[in-house]
């Protein structure tokens, strides 16, 4: 079963922390210096806060799936619609481990699918070597990894075997 996903900035954890905590009648799953997560079954929903972005709101949306079949469900999906997705495979980001890909949507807003592979104790482990690529994303390492495009341009591969157009993955 998937998991709708929502990540959100918020200026301070703690009150946002104490207003998610009551708007949902729950305390959150998971606790961090900088990051919060409630894993809730109704609604289901995997929703985070983090003081990482540069302004308060919504980061990014997203799909959390259950297993790999499921993420290549999607992936397959977003393929055979002829939607450019940018396919980060395994990395980290948000204290998980996950295997990802990423589409925008006309309105610029970045969507994940992913799967988590594993918990770690960090917000992200970077790669050894970071390739940076001319393109028009550009990852802001102080959010949630979600790649930037500019509105109207999707970020990703093109699924018809165009050039890439991001390298890297997203953290």
């Amino acid at each position: 079963m998937k998991r709708f996903h929502v990540h959100a900035h918020v200026d301070d954890l703690s009150t946002s922390i104490a207003f998610y905590s009551r708007m949902f009648g729950a305390e959150p799953t998971r606790v961090e210096a900088d990051y919060a997560k409630w894993m809730l079954e109704d609604p289901r929903i995997n929703f985070a806060i983090s003081t990482r972005g540069s302004t308060p709101g919504i980061d990014h949306l997203g799909i959390q799936t259950d297993s790999a079949e499921e993420l290549a469900e999607l992936k397959a999906r977003a393929e055979s619609a002829d939607l450019a997705l940018h396919d980060v495979g395994e990395t980290t980001c948000c204290y998980a481990r996950s295997d990802k890909h990423w589409l925008t949507d006309p309105q610029g807003i970045a969507w994940e699918h992913y799967h988590t592979l594993d918990s770690i104790p960090v917000f992200s482990e970077k790669p050894a070597a970071v390739v940076v690529a001319a393109a028009p994303v550009a990852a802001d390492a102080s959010s949630c990894c979600a790649p930037r495009a500019p509105r109207g341009k999707p970020i990703g591969i093109a699924v018809n075997g165009a050039a890439a157009k991001a390298g890297g993955s997203c953290c």
